[in-house]
């Protein structure tokens, strides 16, 4: 089954899908945000059409380590996408991962109007990848003990 990264924002969430075996993320796309339902719906879809069995979203964690109103916001979303779909979903810290996004864009000589595009789907990929490291990071460690 696959996992499903979300960066979420309040304009726009990019997607990132891992492979079948949750190695490697690579970015899905970019969806502009309609009404919350239609939002509901179509990660459900989303979810349904590309098996995914537990969603990632990227948790805009301060600098300090607090969780601000962008962090509760993140929390709120997959707290009713859960209500809605019954996905399994897990946070994980995003701190930097848009700056790492842009970053990576630029040393790919990406134009700015092009890095405005797809930008939210590279920040996802960077989310779900980290998660997925975690996840192996922790099964070597518990099956090394």
């Amino acid at each position: 089954m696959r996992k499903l990264g979300i960066d979420y924002g309040d304009a726009r969430m990019g997607f990132a899908l891992s492979d079948p075996l949750g190695i490697i993320a690579s970015p899905f796309q970019v969806y502009i945000r309609k009404r919350t339902d239609e939002d509901f719906k179509y990660i459900a879809c989303l979810i349904k059409e590309k098996e995914v069995d537990t969603v990632i979203i990227g948790l805009p964690v301060n600098m300090d380590g607090s969780s601000g109103e962008r962090a509760e916001k993140s929390i709120a979303f997959g707290d009713k996408l859960k209500e809605f779909c019954g996905a399994k979903i897990e946070y994980i810290d995003e701190r930097l991962s848009t700056v790492s996004a842009e970053r990576a864009l630029i040393e790919g000589n990406m134009r700015r109007d092009k890095r405005k595009e797809v930008i939210d789907m590279i920040a996802a990929q960077i989310i779900l990848q980290s998660y997925l490291d975690k996840k192996t990071a922790d099964m070597r460690r518990n099956t090394s003990s």
